[in-house]
């Protein structure tokens, strides 16, 4: 721990994942790539969301909300490391550091709260098929929808207001290509218990609580398919949580590995490695996983490519035309 500086911080570096400069053109090629292919998936996703009255359900409804939510985590993060890479800089200030950590614990936080609500929504959907759209009403898939906006606002406002109070050494460095809130409550010079304690008690309360919640879930649900007679109806049960389930699996692990690799070496690039896979690995693959799992989203796609082939088609006529 270095000295305490007497001057108000302005600044962080952001050390990302190396420091040789042959290995930045690398980078920033693998992680362009990335977020393009995130965006647009998911982008697409929404589209045909949209697009498509047959897909006017809650639980592509819910689909399309994780979908934002996975462009805005990896925009959150991503892009400023491609600028620093492309000037050269690994500057990030102050009020940004904050604000880039807040709003990843906001979006990871609905993450975590969609991905629960898609579970309940999936128990609804096999557990009680004949009450299904009366339970699960538009009132309450926008309801739900809300309070995991507002828990999760209010977890990120909480972790925010405990970093304010914390006054930082000389050693500005962070291990990792964005503000992540352990590596910001490490460098700090002044007593980090308080915020330590209330980490700790959010990830039990917050993570804990909703993974139990699909855990339930999928213990209902699986109960449920064992209890169905032929081995059709059983595979089209399953079919429909499938896809959840990869996701679910995925996000949690990933993100089960990034903190037992940071509780191993807290200060090592291998956090921020790991933290590749929850942060920007798992919201590219969810377009894919849900689009070539489920016919549904495979229909309005094509739907939608025909319809814009057609609009195309359209245009260029009429230009043609004196």
């Amino acid at each position: 721990m270095g000295p305490e500086n007497d001057t108000e911080i302005t600044e962080f570096l952001l050390l990302g994942f190396s420091e040789d400069p042959e290995l930045q053109p690398l980078i920033f090629g693998l992680f362009l790539s990335m977020y393009l292919v995130t965006v647009t998936g998911n982008l697409i996703i929404i589209l045909a969301v949209i697009s498509d009255s047959h897909l006017h359900t809650p639980m592509y409804f819910f689909l399309s909300n994780l979908s934002f939510v996975d462009i805005c985590f990896t925009s959150n993060t991503v892009p400023k490391m491609l600028v620093n890479i492309q000037a050269q800089s690994k500057v990030i200030t102050y009020a940004g550091c904050i604000t880039q950590m807040q709003f990843s614990i906001l979006f990871a936080g609905l993450d975590i709260y969609l991905l629960t609500v898609m579970a309940y929504d999936r128990y609804v959907a096999i557990c009680y098929p004949l009450h299904y759209m009366v339970i699960m009403n538009s009132r309450r898939c926008g309801l739900l929808v809300l309070v995991s906006w507002i828990m999760s606002a209010l977890h990120s406002l909480l972790q925010g207001l405990m970093m304010l109070r914390l006054s930082f050494c000389t050693d500005l460095e962070i291990s990792h290509f964005f503000c992540e809130l352990n590596h910001l409550v490490h460098l700090a010079c002044s007593d980090t218990f308080l915020n330590e304690v209330v980490i700790y008690f959010a990830a039990v309360l917050l993570a804990g609580g909703p993974l139990t919640g699909i855990l339930y879930s999928y213990c209902k649900i699986f109960s449920s398919i064992r209890a169905i007679s032929s081995a059709q109806g059983k595979y089209k049960a399953f079919s429909t949580c499938a896809s959840h389930l990869s996701v679910v699996s995925l996000f949690y692990c990933t993100s089960l590995g990034v903190y037992l690799s940071s509780a191993v070496a807290q200060n090592s690039h291998s956090t921020a490695t790991a933290s590749v896979m929850y942060s920007v690995v798992t919201p590219m693959l969810n377009p894919f996983i849900y689009s070539l799992r489920n016919k549904d989203i495979k229909r309005a796609l094509r739907r939608l490519c025909e319809r814009e082939t057609v609009k195309a088609t359209v245009v260029l006529r009429l230009k043609k035309c004196p």
